[in-house]
């Protein structure tokens, strides 16, 4: 059951390429692979609530020596939110990618894409990580070029030169590792690093670590590639790479600063920190400054990262809770608000917001659509926003980090700026006559996904109490390697 979320992807990514260029088979098969991904995510998270961490050794190889497999109630927590938007981003599909693009591979790269996702949320070992890295890397470069159009393959050669530059500094790091301590698996690495001397040389390769994962998380002033690229490809596959990619990034900041390099925090993760709060700057004021609509979504994307980097940086059980709690929240309201802006360019034909108008006259529905996320992005309360950034700024307090709270703040009202510049354009300005020519209609395949996810992340706002208790458990975890240790190796090692 632990490598289901792996060998899922992998099967139905093999039968749509069997079933290549019929599109509607393809779909069927989509349709149940990440049916079955979520039900799997489902049971498989039930199983770490009630019984502890999973752990599979592969080949039943004992670590350190085997492939481990560890699926702790962060990862089945991550793999849960991404098995649901893979879904609806199948459902979505339907009208929002266009045929010679299903014909043509869409849905195998898609599978393959959520293999490499999940295999580095469960991987047990850095260089599976790596290696798991470079199978997104490698389908999402396909994804982003998909189609041939000069903007694509321009973004596209952006994205892949600076991921491939992270993938060598990655590499780089895991040779040094290992060459410091023989080793390669991150219970084993835990256990063995706090007694390396001296240990400036771990916090070396650390800060080697940072850049390599800050480039794929897009974090400050690593972040340029991300808004040239995003907004080239069609907008579901947009919606997935916001979603799930820079996630996986932060994800594995998350993992190895917590579980791995935790003997000098005094200078790791006040690094972190001080690019939390530089991320969340700098993202927020060129979404403020754009007026295409996707791309103000992408500068998005890096502000909030900025806030997830917050709760690593202060490094408290409090403040991890809210950061995966706050992972949760913009996973799911950042992919509805992406999915929206696929609706309103199929409408009216553009993303631009100078052209775009008069939305909230003719539809209401879209118009709340849009409204639910985009206050939840900017942390209005009651919504999920609301409660990751409480958590957050309560955290800030707590330890007296007066100068990152004062940041988050700022950013949240920039957000909710940004937003109101999004309304004011796109659906209550009232358009000149030719500009308001319909190009297309919204299909059941595009409402009833989209739905779903602002439905989903209001009842993450609505249930804040039992989600934040359960993220209040895996920050435990996650602040107790020992745990993780001893899951892994069934004791002490």
């Amino acid at each position: 059951m632990i490598a289901s979320p792996i060998l899922i992807p992998l099967l139905f990514a093999i039968l749509s390429i069997f079933t290549w260029q019929r599109s509607k088979i393809q779909h069927i098969l989509a349709l149940v692979g990440t049916t079955l991904l979520l039900i799997c995510s489902i049971y498989i998270l039930q199983m770490v609530i009630t019984q502890g961490i999973q752990v599979l050794q592969i080949g039943n190889w004992p670590a350190p020596f085997g492939i481990s497999l560890v699926v702790d109630l962060f990862s089945a927590i991550l793999l849960l939110v991404a098995a649901f938007i893979s879904l609806v981003i199948t459902i979505y599909a339907r009208s929002g990618i266009d045929a010679p693009r299903i014909q043509y591979g869409f849905f195998p790269l898609f599978f393959f894409l959520m293999m490499g996702v999940n295999g580095a949320f469960i991987t047990g070992d850095l260089f599976n990580l790596y290696v798991w890295f470079e199978v997104l890397l490698m389908a999402s470069f396909v994804l982003i070029a998909y189609g041939g159009e000069r903007p694509q393959i321009e973004g596209a050669i952006k994205y892949v030169i600076l991921n491939l530059l992270a993938s060598v500094l990655f590499l780089s790091a895991i040779g040094l590792i290992y060459n410091l301590t023989g080793t390669l698996n991150l219970a084993d690495l835990a256990h063995v690093l706090p007694g390396v001397q001296p240990y400036g040389q771990v916090t070396v390769i650390s800060v080697l670590f940072l850049i390599a994962f800050g480039i794929k998380s897009a974090v400050f002033p690593l972040f340029f590639w991300l808004p040239a690229s995003y907004h080239t490809a069609p907008v579901a596959i947009t919606a997935l790479f916001s979603a799930l990619l820079t996630k996986v990034g932060v994800y594995a900041l998350i993992r190895v600063f917590t579980l791995l390099f935790t003997q000098d925090t005094a200078y790791t993760h006040t690094i972190l920190l001080i690019i939390a709060g530089f991320t969340m700057v700098t993202g927020v004021l060129g979404a403020a400054a754009q007026t295409d609509f996707r791309r103000l979504l992408s500068f998005h994307i890096i502000s909030q990262i900025g806030y997830l980097l917050m709760g690593l940086g202060l490094y408290s059980q409090e403040s991890l809770a809210a950061s995966i709690y706050f992972m949760v929240h913009i996973m799911l309201a950042k992919t509805a608000l992406f999915l929206v802006a696929g609706m309103i360019g199929k409408l009216q034909g553009s993303y631009d917001l100078k052209i775009l108008g008069g939305l909230y006259t003719n539809r209401i529905g879209l118009s709340l659509l849009f409204l639910l996320p985009a206050f939840s992005l900017a942390g209005l309360p009651p919504l999920s926003g609301f409660f990751a950034k409480l958590g957050l700024i309560i955290a800030g307090i707590r330890q007296q980090q007066g100068i990152i709270v004062i940041v988050a703040l700022t950013v949240s009202l920039m957000t909710l700026y940004s937003m109101t510049k999004v309304w004011n354009e796109a659906f209550w300005k009232i358009p000149k006559p030719a500009q308001n020519i319909p190009t297309g209609n919204i299909t059941a395949w595009m409402w009833v996904p989209t739905m779903a996810l602002v439905i989903v992340s209001l009842l993450v706002g609505v249930f804040a109490e039992p989600i934040l208790q359960l993220t209040q458990q895996a920050a435990i975890q996650l602040m107790n390697p020992d745990i993780y240790i001893k899951a892994v190796f069934g004791g002490l090692p």
